[in-house]
């Protein structure tokens, strides 16, 4: 491998005089004698053997190979400088990534919301999402495998959690199924004898799917959107979050049913630091900002 023959320094100068329009100017912006500029400037092209600038008179002017030359010198030392900035952070504990778990039925604009605000202050922070389901959601808390977790219903024990909302579900099938021209509200035998979709449980030791589970007839899915594309070939019902088919019920791509004595189901989320004493800077500002999304920092909580 070849020793380069310029420096990060001497291609930072020749930014400086071009950005500043002169050597006088960015000498005063680098602190530094204009002569020692100059001489950089020089430097940097005999070792290159291409001319990089022209003075035409108190002006220091690009020429054609400078300016490639200078557009390309711009990507090498942003990188150069964020890998001097990670660095830092990495010293300081800023996490260079974060694994964020995420109950499926979590709406996923919410987060987006809070990550779109962190994403100018994360020191350039990796972001991981994983969607979870019933006991994959506490597993990931238990084993600590994660940095935040967006659960649904009660936490695990020995962690608490941060109400954030609550979610809706409907009760839904395509409008040619059977149960679409049924007598409502129904009732728990007729549901019964029709075919069910639910979503499977990621826990490595499954305790169950996420739907009513009465129906002897059951198609496990692995998410929502798999599950409505079984909805829309007239194939069974299914318990749905309501953010996730309002337009296909407005639209009457769906009907919604009605259960007797459950004409909806509702699962609170929570926000869970599965380990606070490990929590990092960068963990904990995107903590604030979910919250914040939820209006939970100024207690007004989210129904």
């Amino acid at each position: 491998m070849s020793q380069a023959k310029s420096t990060f320094e001497q291609w930072r100068i020749l930014q400086a005089v071009v950005d500043c329009g002169g050597y006088a100017q960015a000498a005063e912006k680098l602190n530094k004698s204009q002569s020692s500029l100059n001489h950089a400037v020089a430097k940097l092209q005999t070792q290159l053997g291409v001319a990089l600038l022209e003075v035409r008179g108190r002006k220091a002017y690009l020429t054609e190979s400078g300016e490639v030359l200078l557009r390309r010198s711009r990507h090498i030392t942003r990188s150069v400088s964020e890998l001097e900035q990670l660095a830092s952070n990495l010293e300081k504990g800023w996490e260079p990534s974060l694994l964020i778990s995420r109950e499926m039925i979590y709406p996923m604009e919410h987060l987006i919301d809070a990550l779109a605000e962190f994403e100018p202050q994360g020191r350039g922070t990796r972001i991981t999402i994983l969607d979870s389901v019933i006991s994959g959601s506490a597993e990931l808390v238990e084993s600590e495998a994660v940095d935040l977790a967006i659960i649904g219903g009660a936490p695990p024990k020995g962690h608490l959690a941060q109400p954030l909302c609550n979610v809706d579900f409907h009760l839904v099938c395509h409008p040619s199924h059977p149960l679409a021209s049924m007598e409502l509200p129904l009732d728990d035998q007729t549901l019964a004898e029709q075919l069910q979709i639910v979503i499977k449980d990621t826990g490595q030791i499954a305790r169950g799917e996420l739907g009513w589970l009465k129906a002897e007839r059951r198609w496990t899915v692995a998410n929502f959107h798999e599950a409505l594309v079984v909805l829309s070939k007239g194939l069974g019902f299914c318990w749905i979050p309501s953010h996730l088919i309002c337009d296909a019920i407005k639209e009457g791509r769906l009907t919604r049913l009605t259960l007797k004595g459950s004409s909806h189901r509702q699962v609170p989320l929570s926000l869970v630091i599965p380990n606070r004493d490990k929590q990092g800077p960068a963990s904990q500002l995107l903590e604030q900002l979910i919250l914040k999304n939820h209006s939970v920092l100024e207690g007004e909580g989210e129904g």
